[in-house]
């Protein structure tokens, strides 16, 4: 019952807020953007592997990682409400936890679906790809909600420095300055993509052995310093 009221709490708090807006116009506009782009150009050749990569891995997935990621509990720490769940005893790796299982379901419902659907409505003779696109935004998408998660509890301001990550890294350093392409989350998350769809140009610059372990190490590296460092805002509120 207490994962459930503690979930419950956080779709409030992701939803509750102005911000929990953009978690439905990010995906909508991305899906609107997919149909108006299958209807209107008539050389299709690229375009669903491009725009699926260059905008929803790269640019929409991230967001909705960070609105997610973030909301779950940063909201909570900035009004000191987060202090009313501390003082329940309930185990800080079930707080954390919890809000992170309910962040990835808001990106599975609106981050890797609506990618899914913007591949199959961009090329519907090449599902394919979309399912691959799919699949690999999901799994950026629990690596995104851990560093995200970890953020909050971290720094007072999360989403300023989550944003300018998610902009400035994965969005361009990510894709286009070859150092930095080792250290992307969305690189990783290719790696998976391009072993599960033979579209042309798309490639990631690592590994897919090295970008699993990659994926793993930063998704349970950041839960568990989220749960440490949620811990010792416990002390810090009881002193």
């Amino acid at each position: 019952m207490v994962p459930r009221t503690i979930a419950r709490l956080t779709l409030a708090t992701l939803f509750g807020h102005r911000r929990g807006l953009l978690l439905y116009v990010l995906p909508g506009v991305f899906v609107a953007l997919s149909v108006l782009l299958a209807l209107t150009v008539d050389d299709k050749s690229g375009l669903q592997a491009a725009l699926l990569q260059q905008l929803g891995l790269a640019v929409i997935l991230p967001l909705v990682a960070l609105v997610a990621g973030t909301g779950a509990i940063a909201s909570e720490i900035d009004d000191g409400s987060i202090v009313y769940l501390l003082s329940k005893p309930i185990k800080r790796s079930t707080i954390v936890l919890t809000k992170a299982v309910v962040a990835i379901g808001v990106v599975l419902l609106l981050g890797a679906l609506p990618i899914l659907l913007a591949g199959i409505v961009l090329d519907p003779g090449d599902v394919q790809t979309a399912v691959a696109f799919g699949i690999g935004s999901l799994v950026a998408g629990i690596a995104y909600v851990a560093i995200f998660t970890a953020l909050s509890v971290v720094s007072g301001n999360a989403v300023t420095v989550g944003l300018i990550y998610s902009l400035l890294w994965e969005s361009v350093m990510g894709q286009y300055v070859d150092g930095a392409k080792v250290l992307s989350v969305q690189q990783w998350s290719l790696a998976l993509i391009s072993k599960l769809t033979d579209a042309p140009r798309v490639e990631s610059a690592v590994e897919l052995p090295i970008a699993t372990i990659l994926l793993v190490v930063v998704t349970v590296g950041g839960l568990t310093l989220a749960v440490a460092k949620l811990r010792s805002l416990v002390l810090s509120t009881a002193e």
